[in-house]
């Protein structure tokens, strides 16, 4: 066992400690000018403690350190995205930048992930007005599809918290939109700068008093060239909402639509990135969603006891992914001067321009010909071929039934905020992907190659066929019943029992190899559990409560996960599949305890401790350099920390704050991994560095990824009525890469040339807004003020390129088995650079 120190960086001790002291001098003032102040009733924040509304609790009576946000704090800060807003304003939240788009971020809360990214460990839930949006192919959360400008508040639910169903390991996030009654009036606001961004948004809302009826309707057009060579992206959606509320209920029915199309040229090597920040690997990487969805919501009093609430939806989205990749088995390729067969197949086919002698890396700097005669006689293997095109095409139906009863009642002089649910959901997908090979072009293009061996099965040969090397349809299902009871001791004293019981049928069907057996997709799946939960909050004075509670959350594997677990057909993530041994649920029990408080109405405080420990948790085992492997049940995983925030409303209209966060993120049980890129793998280890080899995990060694300290601050200052600055900072230890999961790596800069760890960071945003009358709004974003270069994560693996750009044919001396090793280095996900835009919002009518 391995005992690691905490230490507190001077980047967080000191901002933490200027904003304490901040925070001691506004509480100073506040206190002189009691006497002369108006007394003012405390502000009640409410959150609903299941993803339906219909009972609504006060948030010191729940037992975890709950957070809140509203849609006003969004615009505030100009949030492009809810992404954006987590990374920025919510405490414990990190982002690893893995698909380099502004839209499609890893979004990680305490050490667990929601991600875009299929085959990605998923670990946070997430819902809107009810509905569940993480996928139901590979629980994935595309931010893209969840529209800004239609929320109007947020509640980050931290935790094991089994009232939100699956996949609520580390938290559950939900999300309510706005309507015409909360909303009225319209706003239309345009917005252009850095990257050639241009976005426009529009929203309007009213209601009729007399019958009753309201409505409210938001959409929005974001186009960016992006700050990367060919990292563009679009984004079109639209959210209505219609309803009508009367005396003792309401219903509604909502309609959202998006159509988006982005490019994230993900991570890149180190070295490349010093010489050209903005360059790329290869492209392209393009994503575009397609999503429709239908919410049918009520609430009715039953009566004055008994509230009944529910809802019927159904979502449709279509996802296509076109990735432009280098082929791993080509790096040690060298370059290839073609034989007279293949140069006359060639030529017939309207290929000229290769040396007719001495070949080398100057006169034939991509080794392609070999591919190229590969595609025209299937003559050698397809490893000669330096790039790949890989397309997955994804099509999912969600629909579902939800329903719960509520009651807030009193035994004797105990009370009751009790609620009990149920619910249904269920979903058909379609998945089909292709590989098929092609060559890299100087521009880091992929030009892929036709006719026989062109694709991963060597089956198609027609530019109109779709080579389905993986045509899965599959059928899942999950039944839940619920039940949560907040009991009122006395106004001081809650107790809250909760429990939720799940049922989830997973039917995979291979339409390629049908009938089960060694290489059929084909399978059955069930999983059950019932997850319980208990907490305390206590209350000793209006201006101080404790906190300390015990849950536990799970989740199935999915379709990807049990479609990718056999050791003996491993499989390329993000998204081959391969035969499918059983997989266990993964279970995580978290304990948490806290204090948070109040100062004169005008300081906020919270202090608390959590740890998380996930049982069977489930890990991508990779075999080999080429990214192959597998899906297995892992022993334990541990996250554990601190958490603190402190936010203070000083006088002549300055407002700051910020929060941090210690985690430790570990591995708790022994395990064995690929590590080719780590300089301490098995084979480096026996005198074969640049070649394929593993790595162990011992318990301790830390999750890569996730930084250990997390710091934020933020600044709001209102002079007047017309004028706001506002500033906010995010900054970051560094964290282990993939591939360095035992944090042992280091570079010897031959055959091992970069980090193991990417390096700490502090980015500044600033934000300027001016009202030269009432209703119009100019405003100014400057993101990274200092033009900080960072990075938020990556991995290890093969370097491909030299130090030139060109590819790499046999770069390195021969080792000590006779090898031609490949460069292994450090491919890292770069944070953008600084930007600015300005803006104008016109509202009118509210």
């Amino acid at each position: 066992m391995k005992h690691r120190r905490a230490r507190f960086p001077v980047f967080a001790m000191a901002p933490l400690a200027a904003a304490s002291l901040l925070a001691c001098q506004s509480m100073n003032a506040l206190a002189q000018s009691a006497s002369t102040a108006p007394p003012t009733l405390p502000t009640v924040t409410v959150v609903s403690p299941t993803p339906l509304p219909g009972l609504d609790v006060p948030r010191d009576q729940v037992p975890s350190n709950v957070q809140t946000g509203t849609g006003a704090d969004m615009e505030r800060i100009h949030a492009p995205d809810l992404s954006n807003y987590l990374q920025r304003s919510i405490g414990g939240v990190t982002v690893n930048e893995t698909q380099g788009n502004p839209f499609q971020p890893d979004i990680n809360y305490r050490g667990f992930t929601a991600s875009p990214l299929l085959g990605t460990p998923q670990g946070l839930s997430v819902y809107m007005d009810g509905v569940r949006l993480n996928q139901p192919f590979g629980d994935v959360v595309s931010w893209d599809l969840i529209p800004r400008s239609a929320i109007s508040t947020i509640t980050l639910m931290p935790g094991s918290n089994p009232l939100f169903g699956l996949n609520t390991l580390g938290g559950a996030l939900a999300i309510q939109t706005k309507d015409g009654i909360n909303n009225p009036g319209t706003s239309i606001q345009v917005m252009g700068g850095s990257w050639g961004r241009i976005a426009a948004e529009f929203e309007t809302g009213g209601s009729n008093a007399e019958s009753g009826w309201n409505w409210f309707v938001t959409g929005n057009r974001f186009h960016e060239k992006g700050w990367r060579v060919e990292s563009p992206s679009d984004v079109s959606q639209l959210f209505a909402k219609v309803g009508r509320k009367t005396r003792d209920g309401s219903i509604s029915l909502s309609l959202g639509l998006a159509d988006n199309d982005l490019t994230g040229n993900g991570v890149q090597e180190l070295g490349a990135l010093n010489r050209d920040w903005a360059s790329v690997r290869t492209i392209p990487d393009q994503t575009k969603n397609r999503a429709g969805s239908l919410n049918l919501a009520m609430t009715q009093a039953i009566n004055n006891t008994w509230t009944a609430s529910g809802n019927v939806y159904y979502r449709d989205i279509k996802t296509k992914t076109y990735n432009g990749d280098a082929n791993d088995e080509a790096f040690d390729q060298s370059v290839y001067q073609p034989n007279a067969e293949e140069r006359e197949a060639l030529a017939e086919a309207g290929f000229t321009g290769y040396p007719t002698s001495g070949a080398n890396a100057r006169n034939t700097p991509f080794p392609f010909w070999r591919c190229i005669a590969n595609g025209l006689l299937n003559s050698e293997p397809n490893e000669k071929c330096t790039g790949l095109i890989n397309r997955t095409e994804t099509k999912q139906k969600n629909y579902g039934i939800a329903g719960q009863l509520s009651a807030d009642a009193k035994t004797g002089d105990i009370g009751h905020q009790f609620v009990v649910g149920a619910a249904y959901d269920a979903s058909r997908v379609k998945f089909g992907q292709s590989t098929q090979f092609g060559f890299i072009n100087p521009n880091r293009s992929i030009t892929p190659i036709w006719g026989p061996g062109a694709f991963a099965d060597g089956t198609q040969d027609s530019e109109d066929a779709f080579d389905a090397r993986v045509a899965l349809n599959s059928r899942s299902s999950t039944s839940s019943v619920y039940v949560t009871d907040t009991i009122e001791f006395n106004p001081k004293t809650h107790l809250t029992l909760s429990g939720r019981y799940n049922y989830t049928k997973v039917d995979n069907r291979d339409e390629i190899n049908p009938g089960g057996g060694p290489g059929s997709l084909d399978g059955n799946h069930t999983f059950s559990r019932f997850n319980p939960a208990i907490g305390l909050t206590f209350a000793p004075s209006e201006s101080v409560t404790f906190y300390a509670g015990v849950n536990q959350g799970s989740r199935a594997p999915t379709a990807i996960e049990l479609g990718c677990a056999d050791p003996a057909s491993p499989c390329k993530l993000p998204n081959s599949f391969a035969g499918d041994p059983p997989l266990k649920q993964v279970v995580t029990t978290t304990f948490e305890a806290g204090l948070r408080g109040l100062v004169s109405q005008k300081v906020a405080w919270n202090f608390g401790v959590f740890r998380s420990d996930n049982k069977d948790d489930l890990l991508f085992v990779s075999d080999d350099s080429a990214g192959f492997g597998y899906f297995k049940n892992f022993g334990k995983t541990r996250r554990q920390g601190i958490e603190m925030g402190l936010s203070a409303k000083a006088m002549n209209g300055l407002t700051l704050g910020g929060n941090f966060m210690l985690l430790d993120a570990t591995y708790r049980s022994n395990e064995i991994v690929g590590g080719t890129g780590n300089s301490t793998n098995d084979q480096a280890l026996a005198g074969f560095p640049g070649t394929e080899g593993t790595i162990n995990i011992r318990p301790g060694d830390r999750i890569p990824m996730l930084p250990r300290q997390v710091l934020k601050l933020y600044a709001d200052y209102e002079p007047t009525a017309q004028w706001r600055i506002g500033m906010d900072m995010v900054a970051s230890s560094g964290a282990n890469l993939r591939g360095n999961e035992n944090g042992l790596h280091t570079p010897d800069g031959v055959y091992y040339t970069g980090p193991g760890k990417s390096s700490g960071y502090a980015v500044f945003n600033l934000g300027v807004d001016y009202k030269p009358r009432p209703g119009i709004k100019i405003f100014v974003l400057v993101t990274n003020l200092f033009d900080k270069k960072y990075t938020t994560g990556g991995q290890l693996g093969a370097n491909g390129f030299t130090s030139a750009g060109t590819y790499i044919a046999r770069g390195l001396p021969q080792n000590a088995n006779g090898d031609f090793p490949v460069s292994q280095g450090s491919l890292m996900s770069p944070g953008a650079p600084r930007a600015a835009w300005i803006g104008l919002r016109y509202t009118f009518g509210t």
